[in-house]
């Protein structure tokens, strides 16, 4: 479920940040025509596709971050059920790396 909802936020920021271009775009080729009314609506539109930009910048990342904690709170739990099986993997990995540094 997180994974969806972490891949979600990706794709409504990627779509965000792909309307700011499109809009900035739009306000660079019209720049020199608009005048008054028009110029402010496209700038209006261009600073709530950034805020709308920033809005999904800012929940992507507390998904990730809340979805870092999830993980580490798990690995910190099978550690404190399984402490042998974690000191075996622990010794496990340490003689390979040893093992692989020791012949070079």
């Amino acid at each position: 479920m997180a994974k969806r909802k972490i891949a979600q936020d990706k794709n409504d920021l990627l779509a965000d940040f792909q309307a700011l271009v499109s809009d900035t775009e739009q306000l660079l080729e019209h720049s020199g025509e608009l005048a008054g009314e028009k110029a402010d609506e496209m700038r209006q539109q261009i600073s709530d596709s950034l805020q709308r930009a920033r809005e999904a910048l800012v929940n992507t990342e507390q998904a990730v971050v809340a979805k870092g904690k999830e993980a580490l709170d798990q690995g910190e739990t099978y550690v404190q059920d399984h402490p042998f099986k974690s000191m075996a993997v622990c010794a496990g990995v340490g003689f390979l790396l040893g093992m692989l540094i020791g012949k070079r």
